[in-house]
């Protein structure tokens, strides 16, 4: 069976919004670990924001290795309009977006889908159990406001299967789901 792998970007205090706002340094190890999760995705998942505010940005794009993988990988959008801007390989969700991702996680062969950014589709993902792995990236900073990851989830068991800081102190922390 497939797995989800919620890859985010956060602050200190749990921001996942506008990432851009407190990840102000980056170094190899933080590539390094994106070329890794990635390397393993055959499938995105996204929301309707993320959706929007990337396919303006990522189709000409050379920030590497993250334009090669997102505009070349199968991506599903959660949205309930149809898609206003092309971009390859994506396709809306037709119906609920958890029976949706079961299905997808029952299908044969396939490498994991991951969701990026997106954080309504992460929170409903998470809330529904059908999230195997997260991969978070907290930077060494508190971003103060925003909208927060896992603000109004259920409790969720985790088990910490990595957790090590970059060279410029961001916190690399994967978890397996355990209920």
């Amino acid at each position: 069976m497939r797995k989800v792998v919620l890859y985010e970007l956060l602050s200190l205090d749990g921001v996942a919004e506008d990432p851009s706002a407190f990840f102000t340094t980056w170094d190899d190890e933080l590539d390094a670990n994106l070329a890794a999760v990635i390397a393993t995705q055959d499938t995105v998942l996204l929301g309707r924001r993320s959706y929007d505010e990337w396919a303006g940005y990522w189709p000409n794009s050379t920030v590497q290795p993250f334009a090669d993988f997102i505009n070349g990988v199968t991506k599903y959008v959660a949205t309930s309009t149809p898609l206003d801007q092309e971009w390859a390989h994506a396709t809306a969700v037709d119906g609920d977006l958890v029976e949706f991702v079961h299905d997808l996680k029952g299908r044969p062969g396939g490498g994991d889908i991951g969701v990026h950014a997106s954080i309504t589709v992460a929170q409903t993902l998470l809330t529904a159990g059908v999230v195997d792995e997260l991969t978070l990236v907290v930077a060494p900073r508190v971003a103060g406001g925003g909208r927060r990851l896992l603000d109004g989830l259920p409790s969720i068991g985790l088990q910490t299967t990595r957790a090590v800081a970059s060279p410029t102190g961001h916190l690399l922390l994967d978890y397996r789901v355990t209920g």
